[in-house]
Order: structure tokens, then C-alpha cells, then sequence
């Protein structure tokens, strides 16, 4: 792509807070003469006769008034983060400064940035493509160590060079196809249709599983959306508040106190949880818990973890039936919690009850084999939460996250376009078992190719691309 803006640009890149430094970056054709109208160095040369890729120490001046002691960075475009000229002038951080100094920068000619306009330029500027673009936002945004690899990983280009693959898979044989249509005297069709259609099997299995990751890459990115279920006065409201650390949820000898959904995040061991705590499942006249109780079934139904605990110093009752219905489709693990206590709850006696719950709706393969994992804890005295925290760990990535050949689709945008693309395949497929002429084929196989440039951004339209760029933070 080739340059798009005509003007220059600044913002402050760094937190409005007080620290050590602020950084107000500029990009534009004029960033370098803009700096000379408000620096002064201890050298008489002017920053626009400077090598690129050099550092200068001096002042910003706004006239004869000094505002503060600087180190500016230059960079030349192409070769720079925009691919245009870009100057970052490195001030001591404050509220105050930053915004004094790009104050002057607007005043000498530069226009406020949008959020995520540096990004969009170098977008613009083929710097990098549509999906490494969404991976710096993904970056500065990311909560785990996880979502900071995966984010990496997707900015060095993994994402773009499988779908560059299998794009140049996909316009090889569409023009292919066209070139045979406008000159079938030299270039012949016959049996064309089965070498076409292996590939297109290959091609659809190769989206497929780059499909099959999302759920995956979402938990990688957003964090697993984990519900705490149980009986009143289980321990859920005292699970999650060692969990975090902290007195989060009001936890009484009163069962029943916990009556609305509390959300938190926890990073546990490099995994983001999203946290729900929720109101004890049991039937009740009170009608707000009983909302409350509702509500824990809705969200129980969401979850992607679900940690159920049992006081284990009373014995289930038909509340925890219930429970045991709720988990059984779900990925769970179970805390038998009050193990400081005399218990009355055994490892036995859970896996009977909850078999006898879910008999009418367990297969053979079920019936067979118990796979949830229990775990004798007590939050109290905090035993056993060490062994919750590794359980999570090898239940979702342990093993599997290493981010060098593997890709994860962590966007929905992403997993979209493979679908369309993904059925545009299976339509070529349709054309070539039905026998239609192979102009069919080229129509649908265009189809996959341009859903597939929307994740590049070869094919994507302007109102998207301001759309993914106005979520950016200012000044990057």
C-alpha cells in the first residue's frame, strides 16, 4: 500500500499519570520540521539535518521559556513503526509536562492523533498487515502471560503467513481455471474436478482447525469464564476471596448472603479467570435470592470452568442433584471444602450422587468413567488451594501453549472470515460432485480468498478498518 496521509500527527504514547518519563510521539511528512520549531539542543543544528535513527538531548522551548529538558528520538520513514517520519520526544513524566509540550506541538502545525492512528498508518503504509495490527492492541490490552505470547506471536506474522498459504493455494487454481476458460485449445480441464477437489479437502481441513482453536485462543485472550457454584454457606464467597487475595465478598455464618453475581479477575499461575461468584442454589421463598439463584443457573449454563464446592461436614441433599445436573456437560472441578471439619462427604459418595443424578441422561462411555476432578480442601486454613491452582493449569493449557508452530484464533473477526471462507470451499466441493462446469468453481473459490484477505485486511473496507482502530488507546 502506499502513503495515505498528507498531514502530521501527535499524541501523548505514555499513561496520564505522574512517572519517571512521558514519551509525545509525532508521524507525518512534516514531524521533523514541526521538532525544529520547538527544540533547541546544545548543538546550533537543526534535528531535520540529524541522521535517522539517532538520539538528541536538548530542550523544548516554547519561545524563550524552556518547558523541559528532553531526549528526542528521530526516525526516517519508510523505516519506522509508521513508515513515515516519526519523531518521540522523551520528557520527564507528568500530567502536566506531556500535555504542555504536545500542546506546543499542535500549536507549531501537528493535529491531535486518533486512538490507534499510528497503528492505522502503519497499516496504511504496509508496515504490517490487518491481523499483526490487531495483535498490538491485543498486546497492550494482554492479562497473562499466555495472551502476551500469543499476542507476539500473531505480531511476528504467524496468523498472516498461514493465511497468505493458503490464499496462494486458492488463486493459483482460480486462475487456473480462468486461463483454461479463455483458451481451452491449449490448456485442458479434463479431470480437473478431482485434483481440484483434493485440494480443496486439504484446504478445508486446514481452516477447520484453525477454526477449532477459537474456543481455546478466546480463554487465551478474554480469560476462562469460571462460575462458583454450591449449596449456601459451602465456601464459594471465601473461595473467591483467597483467591484474590483479599476480603472481595461479604462472607457471614448466614446462609443466603450472597444473593447477586460478583465478577472478578484473577491471574492464576500465568491463567486468567474471570471470576463469578454466585448465589447458593437452593429453592426459596425469598424473592430476591431467589433471582439470585436464577441468575447462578444462567451463568452456570455460560461458564467455560465451573468450580463447585461442597461443605463437606453436611450431607447432599437434592440442591446438590441439581448441581450435578448443571455440571454435567460443563468442564468442572469439585471441592469438597471443610476438611478442617469432621466430614460427612466422601470422594465415593460424590461420584454415586452424582451418577444417580444424571442417570436418565449419561451414555454407556459415562456411566463408565468419572473425569471430574475433586479436590479435598479447606479455604479456611487454605489447604489445598495449591492443588486447585495445578489442576486448572493441566485442565486447559498445560503442555499444549508453546506458540511457535501452533496458532490460535483469539479473534472473532478472525474465525468469521474462516467460516465464510470454510463454506465457500465446501460449495466448490458441492459444484464438483454435482458435475457443474468448472466456472462454478472459480466464482466460490474467489468467495474463499477475499474472506479470507478480510483477516489480512486485502479485502477489508474502510468502515471496518476504522471500526478495529478506534478500540486502540490514544497515541498508539
Amino acid at each position: 500500500m502506499g502513503r495515505f496521509y498528507n498531514d502530521t500527527v501527535a499524541a501523548i504514547s505514555t499513561a496520564m499519570s505522574d512517572a519517571g518519563i512521558g514519551i509525545v510521539r509525532m508521524s507525518g511528512p512534516e514531524a521533523f520540521l514541526i521538532a525544529d520549531r520547538v527544540y533547541r539542543g546544545k548543538r546550533k543544528k537543526l534535528l531535520s539535518e540529524q541522521r535517522t535513527h539517532t538520539i538528541h538531548y536538548g530542550y523544548v522551548m516554547d519561545g524563550e521559556c524552556m518547558v523541559d529538558e528532553v531526549l528526542v528520538m528521530l526516525m526516517r520513514g519508510p523505516h519506522s513503526f509508521t513508515g513515515e517520519d516519526t519523531v518521540e520526544i522523551n520528557c520527564h513524566g507528568g500530567v502536566y509536562v506531556v500535555k504542555r509540550i504536545l500542546e506546543l506541538l499542535i500549536d507549531r502545525g501537528a493535529r491531535p492523533a486518533e486512538p490507534g492512528e499510528f497503528t492505522k498508518r502503519a497499516f496504511l503504509n504496509g508496515k504490517l498487515d490487518l491481523s499483526q495490527a490487531e495483535a498490538v492492541g491485543d498486546l497492550i490490552s494482554s492479562r497473562n502471560q499466555y495472551a502476551l505470547q500469543s499476542s507476539v506471536s500473531q505480531l511476528k506474522g504467524n496468523i498472516r503467513d498461514k493465511i497468505s498459504e493458503i490464499r496462494n493455494e486458492i488463486i493459483y487454481h482460480t486462475a487456473f481455471i480462468e486461463s483454461a476458460l479463455d483458451d481451452p485449445e491449449h490448456i485442458s480441464v479434463d479431470g480437473y474436478g478431482e485434483k481440484l477437489r483434493q485440494t480443496v479437502e486439504k484446504l478445508m481441513g486446514q481452516i477447520r482447525n484453525l477454526i477449532d482453536t477459537y474456543d481455546d485462543g478466546r480463554m487465551i485472550k478474554e480469560g476462562i469464564r469460571t462460575v462458583i457454584l454450591g449449596r449456601p454457606n459451602a465456601g464459594k464467597s471465601s473461595l473467591l476471596n483467597v483467591l484474590l487475595g483479599e476480603e472481595r465478598a461479604i462472607v457471614t455464618e448466614i446462609a443466603g448472603t450472597t444473593r447477586d453475581i460478583l465478577e472478578e479477575h484473577i491471574n492464576l499461575r500465568g491463567i486468567s479467570l474471570n471470576m463469578i461468584d454466585t448465589a447458593g442454589i437452593r429453592d426459596t421463598e425469598d424473592i430476591v435470592e431467589k433471582i439470585g439463584v436464577d441468575r447462578a443457573r444462567n451463568y452456570a449454563g455460560q461458564a467455560d470452568l465451573i468450580l463447585y464446592v461442597i461443605d463437606a461436614s453436611m450431607p447432599l441433599d437434592e440442591n446438590d442433584e441439581e448441581i450435578f445436573r448443571l455440571i454435567r456437560e460443563k468442564k468442572s472441578i469439585i471441592l469438597l471444602n471443610k476438611t478442617d471439619l469432621e466430614t460427612v462427604v466422601t470422594e465415593e459418595e460424590v461420584k454415586n450422587a452424582y451418577f444417580a443424578s444424571n442417570l436418565s441422561n449419561l451414555n454407556s462411555k459415562e456411566i463408565n468413567k468419572f473425569t471430574i476432578p475433586i479436590i479435598s480442601i479447606s479455604i479456611r486454613e487454605k489447604i489445598g488451594i495449591d492443588v486447585l491452582e495445578e489442576t486448572l493449569k493441566v485442565m486447559f493449557f498445560e503442555g499444549k501453549l508453546s506458540f511457535n508452530d501452533e496458532i490460535y484464533i483469539t479473534n472473532l473477526r478472525h474465525k468469521t472470515a474462516l467460516q465464510d471462507s470454510f463454506y465457500a470451499l465446501e460449495r466448490v466441493k458441492d459444484s464438483i460432485d454435482s458435475g457443474m462446469p468448472e466456472d462454478f468453481y472459480s466464482i466460490d473459490l474467489l468467495d474463499a480468498y477475499e474472506s479470507l484477505g478480510e483477516i489480512t485486511g486485502e479485502k477489508a473496507g474502510e468502515d471496518l478498518v476504522n471500526e478495529i482502530f478506534s478500540k486502540f488507546c490514544m497515541g498508539k
